[in-house]
């Protein structure tokens, strides 16, 4: 099992279940138990908590979103870095990845295509104003609510437009099969490098594949850099031309041929929106038939041609020079007099070319208050609910800011009726079910959570937050708190290491907890606790109080595992034995047989028990034949946690019998007196 899963983090989110699992993190679904939600905690795997450069981008992820408040990208509502764990606590998002939607509805209808990504480029031209550029937009990092609602994700590498470059050595940046150009270059990126990304996922949306797939992420980069796709109508002939020329504009190789923003871009698509028969002027010519040009060493005299062909073709070319000095006199004519028609209006618009300026964020009021705007163009506007921009403020424009128009040009202005607002009905005191059908059928979203209650019956609904009758968004979240029943009693953990198990389960169930008992080897490194006692619980105590009937699960030792290397003599006798721990002539655990020889070997005692502190056991080793050798007096301290060893090995002695004397003799082992047979410590600590 995780372990966090069942954990409460600083006593207000209480983790539910793993709902997704990254490079470097692992999202959770989380109950914040403060302002009673449901949220999504990413929390940055240990393995990386010493990583710099890992937690530099899980830090960044945190400072990108919470600087972003937008409809269409998911919100921050709290982060924690200590040392031991660091998290983000995002609104919980209940859909799937884009990616899974096109792998489960294969190739998009155009006009679903069209939909989601106006919702990413909207929260992209929000990130980008902010200065954030994404640098990793793909289908997985877009979320799809089952109301269609888009949500951008992950701006785990994501960066401030004027800070630091990196490049695709330094393990880069963004998916292969998404990257532009120049970051398979490790060129500098901006704005621009999302709109190609968003450009191969509309390419992905409509055509149901990949601009480019190959077997490796480097022939893809490569790809990226020297191809051209496929065009979406040769794969999917319903898609419209102009769709077709957005999103080929969009992945244009040089970033200055592409979308220049986001808004740009949103212009183009909202156009295409309105007639899906337009068509826009970024069709790149491709000479098929590329002129051939003839080499100067080319010999026209080694050419063989008849005389008479010779005769015949002068006579042809002298009756063509009439012929030919009609047209002439007709084009020069025909020139004039376009010349004469053309070149005054020419002349009269010169100086009347003017860039579209950017009216997204100003008042109505304030561009016709502005005599600059209402002499150079003529302006129509369309009111609509826009929950980001007040009322009164201009949210779109038909024309793209910098495209050149003529004087006089005709602009659409898109201006917000502010947001669509709704009051909450009222189902306090009805079934959970009549409750959410009531809400949903309103237009609302809904998610619902249990609460203990003692004033209203099981099943029925306490509250709503939002409140009822509360004015809020048409289309706002609304969480519906339903009754548990009766309040459960929390209580105190007790602390139980060090008890006895028998002592520790009394004290559990006084407390109406449910013990778990399971066993375990401790290591000569842990600390030493004798058979039968506790040696560590779940929850530790001093965590938070848990409601009654609870599990608690308990950790009892049952001995201690020996990890022993010893080096043995060059002439011990080598073949199949038993090796054993002997205390006080008495085998206290005897291992499986194995092969010995010469050299370091490494011998494992498992579930070793004591009743003292220290004891100092003679290991053995022994033939099918009882012959037994003594090779090395182990002395452990079980209370430290320490095993000493009083020579790296004795000189072997083979005992008589069935070395009931096996401790007569340690002269053998601890005459010698040298600095080479001076006790090791075999243990780290």
């Amino acid at each position: 099992m995780d372990k966090f899963v069942g954990k409460r983090l600083d006593g207000r989110y209480e983790i539910k279940e793993i709902i997704g699992v990254g490079g470097m993190a692992v999202v959770y679904k989380a109950y914040d138990n403060q302002e009673n939600r449901i949220v999504a905690v990413k929390i940055l795997k240990e393995e990386f908590i010493s990583n710099e450069e890992f937690v530099r981008r899980f830090k960044n992820e945190s400072k990108a979103i919470a600087m972003l408040s937008h409809p269409n990208i998911v919100k921050v509502y709290d982060v924690s870095f200590g040392d031991l764990i660091q998290y983000i606590v995002m609104e919980y998002i209940d859909g799937i990845t884009l990616k899974e939607y096109i792998e489960r509805e294969g190739s998009l209808r155009w006009k679903d295509a069209v939909h989601f990504t106006i919702q990413i480029l909207k929260g992209l031209q929000h990130a980008h104003d902010k200065g954030i550029v994404h640098r990793d937009v793909k289908p997985q990092n877009i979320m799809v609510l089952p109301d269609g609602t888009i949500k951008v994700t992950d701006f785990g590498i994501a960066r401030f437009a004027r800070s630091e470059q990196r490049t695709i050595t330094d393990k880069a940046i963004g998916s292969v099969h998404y990257i532009s150009p120049e970051q398979a270059r490790g060129e500098r990126t901006d704005e621009k490098t999302d709109i190609y990304s968003v450009g191969v996922m509309l390419y992905e949306m409509l055509t149901g594949q990949l601009p480019f797939q190959a077997e490796s992420p480097v022939s893809v980069a490569i790809m990226q850099l020297q191809r051209d796709p496929q065009l979406p109508t040769e794969i999917n002939g319903s898609i419209p031309l102009g769709l077709e020329q957005i999103t080929m504009h969009a992945m244009q190789k040089t970033p200055e041929r592409r979308y220049q923003s986001a808004a740009e871009m949103l212009c183009d698509l909202g156009q295409f929106r309105k007639d899906p028969s337009i068509t826009f002027d970024y069709s790149y010519f491709v000479d098929d038939s590329p002129t051939k040009f003839v080499p100067n060493s080319f010999d026209y005299d080694s050419v063989d041609v008849p005389e008479a062909d010779n005769q015949k073709e002068v006579k042809e070319k002298n009756n063509m020079i009439p012929i030919l000095a009609g047209i002439a006199v007709t084009l020069v004519i025909a020139i004039i007099v376009l010349a004469a028609i053309f070149v005054p209006k020419l002349l009269s618009g010169t100086g009347s070319e003017l860039e579209c300026p950017n009216f997204v964020g100003k008042t109505l009021e304030e561009i016709k208050a502005n005599e600059e705007y209402t002499t150079n163009f003529n302006f129509e506007e369309e009111w609509h609910s826009n929950a980001d921009y007040a009322y009164g403020y201009v949210y779109e424009q038909s024309k793209a800011e910098g495209q050149t128009l003529k004087k006089g040009a005709t602009i659409t202005l898109y201006v917000s009726k502010g947001q669509s607002t709704k009051k909450v009905p009222d189902v306090y005191g009805k079934t959970e079910s009549a409750a959410v059908s009531e809400l949903k059928a309103a237009g609302f979203k809904v998610t619902t959570t249990e609460l203990p209650s003692e004033d209203v019956q099981k099943g029925l609904v306490i509250r709503t937050d939002p409140q009822r009758t509360e004015v809020v968004a048409e289309n706002a979240e609304i969480t519906v708190y339903v009754s548990s029943g009766e309040t459960i009693k929390n209580v105190d953990v007790p602390s139980l290491v060090g008890k006895k198990q028998d002592v520790a389960e009394k004290e559990l169930k006084e407390k109406n907890l449910v013990p778990e008992v399971e066993e375990i080897t401790l290591t000569i490194e842990d600390k030493y606790y004798p058979v039968g006692y506790v040696v560590k619980q779940e929850p530790d105590t001093g965590s938070s109080q848990i409601p009654e009937g609870s599990t608690v699960k308990i950790y009892v030792s049952n001995g201690v595992s020996l990890d022993i290397s010893l080096e043995l003599p060059s002439d011990f006798p080598t073949g199949a034995f038993y090796f054993s721990l002997w205390e006080d002539d008495t085998m206290t655990v005897e291992s499986k047989k194995t092969s010995v020889s010469s050299g370091t070997r490494e011998f494992v005692f498992e579930n070793v028990v004591s009743k003292e502190e220290s004891v100092t056991y003679v290991f053995k080793i022994s033939s099918d034949q009882n012959d037994y050798y003594r090779v090395s007096k182990i002395t452990v301290n079980f209370m430290t946690g320490r095993a000493q060893v009083d020579r790296e090995y004795f000189d072997y002695q083979q005992i008589e019998g069935d070395s009931s004397d096996s401790s007569s003799d340690d002269s053998s082992g601890d005459s010698s007196g040298d600095s080479s047979g001076d006790s090791s410590d075999s243990s780290n600590q």
